[in-house]
């Protein structure tokens, strides 16, 4: 199973040498089998890639993700079939009844909420932890009253200050953003290994959101990334921070009775949500647990 995390973020060459990705650079020359790669992230826009490599990657499903010249996630590589099935997944998908959808959907948010709220109270936030407990209890069906969006302005100005906002440009807003941009590549891998696309969600629909489906998905693994974020609380953010949040990915989580790194918990708790939905089924659903 793939598990390392390669981030070139200088001048190189990346080509293809009998299944092995090659970095060659001005000081040295790596190798590392494509088999072992989960992420490859490419920092610098100097760099140069073969399109061999790039179809190799492709096809053993390593998720691609190109910077921009502040070396902040810009786009990803996506395949277009990432199952021998996918035109049969893509049909049934279309179908999925909205019931359904609005189900799990309020299961996600739940769980999402639920895992503010421990985190809070893992921080002393005892009166803000109550009141998100409160929010869960109170959710409606497909959250018709944004429980979601008040238990976010409760939890961010626990975090990190009345003061905080999520559209202010700073090192902790630049910190989060970076995490949830990886966050959400993942997700994106694991939609499309499944044969699913991304541009249709269960509750995103931006019609220029082209990772609706993946936004969804994602939404309890974010308080992974507020955790790191809260515990560097960065006064910048350079390459020693990203590689900090970038390490999310190897964190041990508990899911489906085990623990597993949070790549593989990605791809656990994504084929359990996809069964829910073909089952019709939220009780399929397998949520990490861990001890932040």
């Amino acid at each position: 199973m793939s598990w390392r995390i390669v981030v070139v973020h200088n001048t190189a060459k990346l080509d293809l040498q009998l299944q092995y990705l090659v970095v060659r650079s001005e000081m040295k020359t790596q190798k590392i089998h494509i088999s072992e790669i989960a992420l490859l992230l490419v920092e610098a826009t100097s760099v140069s890639l073969t399109v061999g490599l790039l179809a190799e990657l492709t096809r053993q499903k390593v998720k691609v993700i190109f910077c921009d010249h502040k070396r902040n996630p810009s786009s990803e590589l996506i395949s277009y079939y990432g199952s021998h099935d996918t035109s049969n997944k893509i049909r049934t998908q279309i179908t999925w009844p909205q019931s359904v959808k609005e189900a799990v959907w309020t299961e996600i948010v739940r769980e999402k909420i639920n895992k503010q709220a421990e985190f809070l109270l893992e921080r002393g936030k005892n009166t803000e932890a109550a009141l998100l407990r409160d929010y869960v209890q109170q959710i409606q069906w497909n959250d018709a009253t944004n429980r979601e969006g008040h238990a976010a302005k409760v939890y961010f100005n626990a975090l990190f200050g009345k003061d905080f906002t999520r559209t202010e440009e700073n090192s902790i807003n630049a910190a989060l953003n970076y995490g949830y941009g990886i966050i959400l590549s993942t997700f994106n891998r694991e939609i499309v290994s499944n044969g699913y696309i991304t541009q249709i969600g269960l509750f995103h629909d931006n019609m220029f959101n082209q990772f609706n489906l993946g936004s969804d998905l994602m939404e309890p693994f974010r308080p992974l990334v507020d955790y790191i974020v809260r515990s560097l609380m960065p006064q910048k953010f350079e390459r020693e921070e990203k590689l900090e949040i970038l390490r999310i990915l190897q964190q041990e989580v508990t899911i489906a009775g085990r623990r597993e790194v949070v790549n593989n918990a990605i791809k656990i708790y994504c084929k359990s949500v996809f069964d829910a939905l073909n089952e019709d089924d939220t009780s399929l659903i397998k949520f990490y647990k861990d001890e932040l």
